[in-house]
Parts: structure tokens; sequence; C-alpha cells
């Protein structure tokens, strides 16, 4: 597919709809172009894919699968190796079921030991994480399936995670909070980034351009498409323009609209959703 050609071809609504989500676990699909529809799943220490009705927390039923230790015991051990063989089996649990992308590894720096997500972050060492994560992004995507690096970034505590601004000054921020996920890009290029719910420094992730745009692609050359954690995304028009180029899950096509608006009136420039639309693409064809 040369995908520069099929994006000239798809309308306007097209190609917004194609940056929110078909639904609560997939990324849209276009048959009359060739784009195939590419669930996505949570999780990092196991496939966690719902055959029924999605919901947010996990509480529905799952599919039956193998969960391996949860993050801070498997980064406990310092084997990249084990990671990586971790990794294979997840990827072939995922082509099993037909999924596209594992959302994972989570790699937030623990900070707080009230934070609800401790057991799957990796680690309070960026070094550690960032090799563990390495080795578990490597492991899945020699299978020919992706990953979610998440929750980009600063989301280290559990009092309102969803809108809490993270407050940290650039040296603090670049020597412990950003440097795991700067090396486990470079060292891996995990397929998606997955931005968080909070702000840092008073800006939303899912609209911070500095670190979505400014950052991660220009400074450390990640090469994937940028999904929301879900229900991150507060402004879409704002954060397509940042650098967020999915929203998930599915706004039932309240942010399609808004995207399409915001084209006509010149509040965003379309080129701008035809590189978010690129970006996705070049991942699910490459599944």
């Amino acid at each position: 597919m040369d995908i520069q050609e099929t994006i000239s071809k798809m309308s306007l609504e097209e190609k917004a709809a194609m940056c929110t989500g078909e639904d609560f676990w997939h990324i849209k699909g276009y048959e009359k172009y060739g784009i195939p529809k590419m669930m996505v799943s949570d999780g990092p220490h196991g496939l966690r894919k719902q055959e029924g009705e999605a919901d947010h927390l996990g509480m529905n039923e799952s599919i039956k699968a193998v969960c391996f230790p949860a993050g801070c015991a498997l980064a406990s051990s310092f084997d990249r190796e084990l990671m990586h063989s971790v990794g294979e089996a997840l990827a072939n649990e995922c082509q099993a079921e037909d999924v596209g992308i594992l959302l994972g590894p989570a790699v937030n720096i623990k900070r707080s030991p009230l934070c609800g997500r401790n057991f799957e972050y990796l680690s309070e060492d960026p070094y550690v994480a960032s090799e563990m994560a390495s080795g578990y992004v490597n492991g899945v995507q020699s299978q020919g399936v992706g990953t979610s690096l998440k929750h980009f970034w600063a989301n280290n505590q559990e009092k309102r995670r969803m809108n809490c601004s993270s407050e940290l000054d650039e040296r603090t921020a670049r020597e412990l909070y950003l440097k795991v996920f700067e090396r486990t890009v470079k060292l891996s290029q995990p397929w998606s980034v997955m931005c968080s719910y909070n702000q840092i420094n008073g800006v939303y992730s899912a609209e911070n351009r500095k670190y979505l745009t400014d950052v991660l692609r220009g400074e450390w050359g990640f090469e994937g498409f940028v999904v929301s954690d879900w229900g991150a995304a507060n402004d879409i028009v704002a954060d397509v323009a940042a650098g967020m180029d999915l929203e998930m899950p599915n706004t039932g096509g309240e942010s399609k609209n808004m995207l399409v608006n915001a084209v006509k009136e010149g509040r965003l420039d379309e080129k701008v959703l035809d590189t978010a639309v690129e970006r996705i693409l070049k991942i699910v064809m490459k599944y």
C-alpha cells in the first residue's frame, strides 16, 4: 500500500474518524482502502482481551490467557533475556487472538508507595526500568506484534491521577522521569507510546507539544504513533495539533466532528491530520 496515496483518497471525515478509534479496543479500518481494523489490548504482564462488553477497569470477563509475574517482580530479576522471552510468549498469544498491539510495558518511575499502578511499573530506577522494558519490547516486536510504552509521563500517583499536575524542573524530568522513556525508545522503537492522564507543569500530557513532538520525536527519533490513555484526551483538536495521533476509546463521533469542524474553520491544518493518519497507518500495515 502507498500510504500517502491512500490518505489523498480519504475524505476529511474518514481521516478524522481514523484518529478517534472505532470502538473500545479497535483502531478503525476501511475495507475499500485495504486498511484492516486492528485490535489493541492490555496488558503489561498478560493478554487481557475482552470478548464481550468492554470496560475500562477490567471488571468484565476476559479470555483465558497466561498470567506472568507482575512487572515489579520481573524487573527485580534484572534478567533482560527473561523479559525478552516473556515478550515473545505474550506476542504469540496476541497472534493467536488477532491482537496487533499489546498495551505495555508500563515504565513510570515509582515515587509514591500509594500509586495504584506500582505493581506493573518496573522500577524506581530509570536504568533498570529501561533495560527491562527494552527486553520486553524487543521480545514482543520480534514476533511481529507491537507494544505501547506507557504512561508518558510523570504519572506516578493515585490521588487525582486523571487531572493532577506533576510539577518538576527540567533536570529532574530529564534525569529521572523521562530517562526511562528516552532509553526504551532509542533502544527498541516501540510501535506506539501511550500518553498519560495527568498534566505536566500545568499542561495535559495529551496536548503537550513540547514532549509529544519536540522531545519524543524531535530529540529521540520516535517513529510510531502516540495513543491516548483511555479517556485521557480532553481537547481532541489541541491533542492532535500537539502530536497525539489516536484517541481511545471511540467517543461516538463527537471527536471526529470536532476535528472536521476545526479543519473547516481553519483552526487545524489538514496536513496535521494527514500526518497523524500516516503515523497510524504505518503501524497498522506493519502488523
